[in-house]
């Protein structure tokens, strides 16, 4: 039964506390602020680009909303799965009850996904999907519509005949091969776009870099050029303009940061696609939340986030300017 407390007089103040009608406790039925918030790990590809951190920014904001305790972790590197399983593992052990995740790997990291849903971990996937039926929902860029995107700015920039060159990232991961075949298919469409060469690097500046000068060296025809991340993005750039081939080729690049939006103005990058960070850790974070509180039926199976292209002749519009810099 619960204590009923009445108006005391002053004197038996202490009384009252020490009996508990003045308990903070569960005695009223009544969690502590602190005892009721959910808890959500958001698990990234990384936490060193900017792609990531406006990401973040999103995720970090949705939290506040709704008074969510968020962790956020990532690894080294775009190419370590393992080490994203095992931070998956490490968020359960933790009491995370729900998870915001980008896959690496589609396949490798379907198993630490599942284990996580069988100890009732909601799943909640931003970015680059996971091959697991446990998945609420997917948030992130329409990938294959991304790629097609990429494709007719290159034609729309380039008469003639394209020789294209790409330059992607992971072959395991879903939303650059959605990226890829996107651009494939529009080129093939296109009747005028012939697809002479195409690399899967490391998601690293200095690899992609490395790595295009050799495909550029190896295929002077090349004269449009197509870089589906930020890392790879960064580093074709400066492979254009190490060899000074940025009015040889037309290139189209994914994401921004000062490098590429720098490259942007300087003609080595002709137009970047650019997407919703913000968003997809906002809608992210925002999804678990309902997941979590019993609102499945509000949570979309499918959520795209915009994505535009940015060129020279809209770089400085006020809303290219807030896609541009997210965390500014």
């Amino acid at each position: 039964m619960k204590k009923q407390c009445k108006t005391l007089p002053v004197l038996l103040l202490a009384l009252a506390l020490l009996t508990g009608c003045f308990s903070s406790e569960s005695t009223t039925g009544v969690q502590s602020a602190d005892s009721t918030r959910y808890k959500v790990a958001l698990v990234a590809k990384s936490t060193q680009t900017d792609f990531w951190k406006a990401v973040f920014v999103g995720a970090e904001a949705a939290a506040t909303e709704y008074n969510m305790d968020l962790t956020i972790d990532g690894p080294e590197t775009e190419e370590d799965y393992e080490a994203q399983n095992e931070m998956i593992a490490q968020a359960v052990r933790n009491g995370a009850q729900a998870l915001v995740f980008s896959a690496i790997d589609f396949d490798a990291n379907a198993p630490a996904i599942e284990e996580a849903a069988k100890q009732g971990v909601k799943i909640v996937v931003i970015d680059s999907a996971v091959n697991s039926e446990s998945v609420a929902t997917y948030i992130g860029t329409d990938n294959y519509g991304a790629g097609q995107m990429a494709a007719e700015a290159a034609l729309d920039g380039v008469p003639g005949s394209l020789k294209v060159g790409i330059v992607n990232y992971d072959v395991n991961s879903a939303n650059g091969q959605d990226r890829e075949r996107g651009a494939v298919d529009a080129f093939a469409k296109s009747g005028r776009a012939e697809v002479v060469a195409t690399i899967h690097t490391l998601a690293e500046a200095t690899s992609a870099q490395a790595d295009t000068l050799e495909m550029l060296r190896a295929h002077p025809e090349i004269n449009a050029l197509l870089a589906f991340n930020e890392p790879t993005s960064v580093g074709a750039a400066r492979a254009v303009e190490e060899l000074q081939l940025h009015n040889a080729l037309w290139m189209v690049a994914f994401d921004s940061n000062l490098v590429t939006v720098d490259a942007l103005q300087t003609g080595v990058v002709d137009a970047l696609v650019i997407q919703n960070t913000y968003e997809m850790g906002y809608f992210g974070v925002e999804s678990a939340y309902k997941l979590l509180t019993g609102q499945r039926s509000e949570v979309e199976k499918h959520m795209d986030t915009a994505t535009r292209i940015i060129n020279r002749e809209n770089l400085f519009a006020l809303d290219s300017q807030k896609v541009l810099f997210p965390v500014s």
